[in-house]
């Protein structure tokens, strides 16, 4: 069974809220086994709805629309879908009834307006709602099942899974969606590639998808099969070749952010966290506390962005700001070993750089300094970023929490400096 989803509402197209509705219905769909082969997002315009509507009912077996069955003047969703199945809006009274009872039980004084809500295309079943005062509709056109569901959010997902994913989940019969994604750090999206191709040349079945971005490359893995556990049957052994084939830049197999996987391994051992932060300014230090029970392990980070903060807080020498400069992996390790010795941490990670656009410290924008300290274990890594100043930062925090990872699970050599 093929599905497209179709998101009504020009304050979509201008960017004002995202199209959350989509993600969360294709998720949906995938693990009943429906294949979602397009999305499309319209405005309110009654000629573009239809168009969106027909080309859905030209490509797909199942169209889901969401959004425009409000009362105002600019939910037109109703009247479109009406046009495209040839048929005449009809004012249903068991609607209208229920709208009125909806308001009275509110206590609210019902504006005449939300009676439009009551009208319905000739032919079309009606979805009751229990949040709201807008019913779904569920109409046949041309062969294709037609879903039009309500633009909130809570109220589309009530109908979903009341109703439409019910039906059909019925209707494609035995059939399932799994998928599992790997993600990596420390290594180019080319590379990725390069290591695995083999493995999807010949295979429709699972398939494969790369995304790079923020300092990271993920790996999706997608299997189609009779249920879910055969699927992930299929994408259990692609999973442990491509993760023995990329090695040491795996950090999790589970989708889970770098942040969480490094409070799991610091949690596990029992060891304890501390951060000293330049060019991020605090960022690292709230990446690690967005995870829940993140006070069990982490202690605290010094944003020290000026040399003499570095040289009074820190204790980052003199000779060291007026030699290598605060971008080098001599200030790196001493801010790691003034924020160990400042917090009394088992563990400390500390970041400098330039995050441009400007040279900094002697550095040219896109130099990252990262360095670890720990008992007996003295790390330095330097590596240069592209992009503008919020890649550059981003890339700074992922090889803080990398080292750290690499270090909890005994890949950093004891005193290791290396410009990557």
């Amino acid at each position: 069974m093929r599905a497209e989803v179709v998101g009504v509402g020009t304050e979509l197209l201008l960017g004002q809220i995202p199209n959350t509705n989509a993600q969360w219905i294709s998720e949906r769909l995938a693990e009943i086994g429906v294949d979602v082969l397009h999305h499309q997002v319209v405005g309110d315009n009654p000629e573009r709805i239809e168009e969106a509507l027909r080309h859905a009912i030209s490509h797909a077996d199942v169209a889901i629309v969401t959004g425009g069955l409000g009362p105002t003047q600019d939910d037109i969703t109703r009247q479109a879908v009406a046009v495209v199945a040839g048929a005449r809006m009809l004012r249903r009274p068991e609607l209208e009834e229920m709208i009125r009872e909806k308001f009275a039980r509110a206590t609210r004084q019902m504006p005449q307006s939300n009676l439009v809500q009551a009208d319905v295309p000739e032919g079309a079943r009606v979805i009751l709602p229990e949040r709201g005062t807008a019913p779904g509709l569920a109409v046949e056109i041309e062969g294709t099942l037609l879903y039009a569901l309500p633009g909130v959010p809570a109220e589309m997902r009530e109908m979903m899974e009341e109703t439409v994913l019910p039906e059909l989940a019925s209707l494609a019969g035995p059939a399932s969606i799994a998928s599992r994604i790997i993600r990596c750090v420390g290594i180019p999206e080319s590379r990725v590639a390069e290591l695995t191709d083999d493995l999807f040349q010949a295979s429709a079945n699972p398939t494969v998808a790369y995304l790079a971005g923020g300092g990271e490359v993920k790996v999706r893995f997608t299997a189609k099969a009779s249920s879910r556990e055969d699927a992930e049957a299929l994408l259990e052994p692609l999973v442990e070749e491509v993760v023995r084939r990329i090695g040491d830049h795996v950090f999790t197999t589970t989708d889970e952010e770098l942040e969480e996987t490094v409070g799991r391994l610091l949690r596990d051992a029992g060891k304890t966290l501390a951060c000293a932060e330049s060019l991020t300014g605090g960022e690292l230090g709230a990446r690690i506390t967005s995870v829940p029970g993140a006070s069990e392990y982490f202690l605290g980070s010094a944003v020290c962005y000026s040399p003499m903060a570095k040289r009074t807080i820190l204790g980052v020498s003199q000779e060291t700001i007026d030699g290598p400069g605060v971008v080098s992996a001599e200030c790196a390790r001493e801010m790691a070993w003034g924020a160990r010795r400042l917090f009394g941490a088992d563990i400390a990670v500390a970041l400098t750089g330039a995050a441009g656009p400007q040279p900094h410290g002697g550095a040219e924008p896109g130099q990252i300094w990262a360095a670890l300290e720990a008992e007996g274990v003295s790390h330095q890594r330097g590596l240069r970023s592209p992009g503008d100043r919020d890649l550059v930062r981003r890339w700074a925090e992922q090889a803080g929490l990398d080292l750290v990872r690499r270090h909890l699970q005994g890949k950093l050599l004891p005193d290791d400096h290396r410009q990557a």
